[in-house]
């Protein structure tokens, strides 16, 4: 390693953030969105396009394999486009235009450490899966009991929730970092779990915002997922720039 990459900490230093530092970050999002309308919506529509299609798709065929190798093949797509977005955010701070092609450069060009991002999600995905199976398997539920139904929906509830909250520390903060610095899937996995653990209350908040935010662009019949996630990753894109200092790594040009 060069000396400057040995002098690099394993973890990258993370700010201690303020109670309403989400709100601010949806501001901020909010007005980059307003900014680049145009991307924005094109973005928003690919988004719904591919949610529509997968949901559709199930639907008809009523598979559970076939169910499962779509949103596998969704989630090696969605970092991508994630990136994409993050690219906007990145370019309007710059005080830059944004464009598609910009997008697609460095989707291409961080998409070695995207596919290592998706990877470790999937595995999340099945671990998750699997321990839904458990549940079912050791903790049945008896015809008109009461009791075995909620602790049922206990014992489930708890084990999605361990899933969810890892799934969440570990993409919090690490995709708009690889979208902005020449770094390592592992280093912005970990930056990332580290951030949140530090900042438990104020990520807790961000994470039920984002939930709410999407649970609202389901329930419009996908449509509000035009606004809605362009919106959140320019908000995440904030929210990584004012949690992590990641300026001992280079910039990606």
């Amino acid at each position: 390693m060069t000396p400057d990459e040995d002098s690099r900490p394993f973890v990258v230093p993370c700010a201690g953030l303020a109670p309403g530092a989400p709100l601010r970050w949806l501001a901020l999002g909010w007005r980059d969105f307003r900014r680049a309308p145009g991307l924005s919506l094109l973005f928003g529509a690919v988004i719904l396009a591919v949610s529509v299609a997968v949901s559709a798709l199930a639907w008809s065929l009523g598979r559970f394999a076939l169910l499962a190798t779509l949103l596998s093949g969704f989630v090696f797509v969605a970092p991508l486009i994630a990136v994409g977005l993050y690219c906007v955010s990145r370019a309007l701070e710059a005080g830059r235009r944004p464009t598609l092609r910009d997008s697609f450069v460095l989707a291409r060009r961080v998409a070695g450490q995207a596919s290592v991002f998706a990877l470790v999600q999937l595995v999340i995905l099945l671990l998750w899966s699997r321990a839904g199976m458990m549940v079912n398997a050791f903790v049945p539920i008896e015809d008109g009991s009461t009791h075995a139904l909620l602790e049922f929906l206990l014992i489930g509830s708890l084990a999605g929730s361990v899933f969810a909250m890892l799934t969440f520390a570990v993409a919090a903060f690490s995709l708009p970092m690889i979208a902005d610095r020449d770094v390592d899937m592992v280093t912005a996995g970990i930056s990332s779990v580290n951030a949140v653990l530090r900042n438990k209350g104020v990520c807790a908040l961000w994470a039920a915002i984002i939930a709410a935010l999407t649970a609202l662009g389901f329930l419009t019949a996908y449509l509000g997922l035009v606004v809605v996630m362009p919106w959140l990753a320019y908000s995440a894109w904030h929210g990584y720039r004012e949690t992590l200092d990641a300026s001992a790594w280079p910039r990606l040009d």
